[in-house]
């Protein structure tokens, strides 16, 4: 399919992305799987290059069901079921990437990616700088990151925090239907190796998808509730424990900005300073570990950016400082929740004596 043909099939990609189709009540009720699958379905049909492929993605329809019934309809040659070779595949991907095609590479976990770091990291985000520009790397890396339910600790990394380190690569990180469909369509067509990171318990999240097409840029914030008392910052899963938390402390007369990043890289700082400045105060909640990751990141952005406009100083969020635990109720307690974000709003909000 050449170039004139797919761009026929929809509007100009740059007036989509300048005019996303907001999420509306009326839309569909779909769960954040089918979103995902959509997503993929809609650029396979308009592009012959996009193909699929990882462990379990065909024949078993996808370990976690989001590519179901893709294999009935593109085939065996554009959804592909590989070895247990997260280095092998990742690698034959990359280079299928730089030789014009832009595949979909699935890692079951991104705990499984770790395997294929010298892949990821080392080689498809300096592809376009170590060749002068010769020779592009447009392919997307998705899976589900952090703690997916009692998987153990070598199951349940959250990854941004190690991955958003290396130039070179886009990460992406939806928390909810509209968001996933909207930017992994995004992520599909940017010329650029984009993270996409998904987590195993939202994927039955239902929320409303419109059923016209429709692109998210990357780097733009969703305010996704307002207050004056905080901001909260956040991104993926828990931004719906922000939200939680939210209408606790709306019940106890505390009304907070909650700021659902959708994209780590790049970052959209801007929105965050125009909070603060407002609000005067920051809660960063991240499902990483504390030392080093991206809620270290954002507060350090803010103090150098926006430290005059800030009441308190910022306050994090993240899970526990050890590996992830196993039992249910240890996990629960690991992770950000709830009760942990209004006691932190509430300590910036009302610090004691």
């Amino acid at each position: 399919m050449n170039t004139a043909t797919r761009q026929r099939t929809r509007p100009p990609l740059d007036e989509l992305l300048a005019r996303p189709l907001p999420p509306r009540k009326g839309d569909r009720l779909i769960q954040f799987r089918e979103a995902l699958r959509e997503a993929m379905t809609e650029e396979m049909r308009r592009d012959d290059r996009v193909f699929l492929i990882g462990e379990e993605v065909a024949q078993y329809n996808g370990a976690y069901k989001v590519s179901q019934g893709m294999l009935d309809v593109f085939g065996e040659k554009r959804v592909i079921d590989t070895p247990i070779s997260e280095n092998g595949f990742a690698g034959l991907a990359i280079a299928a990437a730089m030789y014009g095609l832009r595949p979909i590479v699935e890692f079951m976990s991104w705990s499984f990616s770790l395997v294929a770091a010298d892949q990821i990291l080392n080689n498809a985000p300096k592809m376009l700088y170590m060749s002068g520009g010769q020779w592009g790397c447009p392919v997307v890396f998705r899976g589900n990151d952090g703690a997916g339910g009692q998987l153990g600790s070598t199951h349940s990394w959250c990854v941004e925090g190690l991955y958003s380190n290396v130039p070179g690569v886009k990460i992406v990180i939806p928390s909810c239907p509209y968001d996933a469909k909207g930017l992994l369509k995004t992520s599909i067509v940017d010329d650029d190796p984009v993270f996409f990171l998904e987590s195993e318990r939202m994927l039955g999240d239902k929320g409303h998808v419109p059923e016209e097409e429709y692109y998210i840029p990357f780097g733009q914030a969703a305010l996704r509730r307002e207050g004056d008392a905080c901001t909260l910052v956040s991104f993926g899963r828990p931004v719906n424990f922000c939200l939680e938390a939210a209408d606790e402390l709306g019940r106890q007369g505390i009304e907070v900005d909650v700021l659902d990043m959708r994209t780590i890289r790049p970052l959209d700082i801007d929105s965050v300073l125009a909070s603060v400045r407002k609000t005067g105060r920051v809660v960063v909640v991240d499902q990483s570990w504390p030392f080093a990751g991206v809620a270290s990141e954002v507060v350090t952005q803010v103090c150098e950016r926006g430290f005059d406009y800030l009441d308190h100083q910022p306050v994090r969020v993240n899970s526990d400082d050890v590996p992830a635990p196993y039992a249910r109720n240890l996990e629960l307690a690991f992770l950000p929740n709830k009760d942990k974000i209004v006691a932190a709003v509430r300590r910036v909000v009302a610090p004691g004596p």
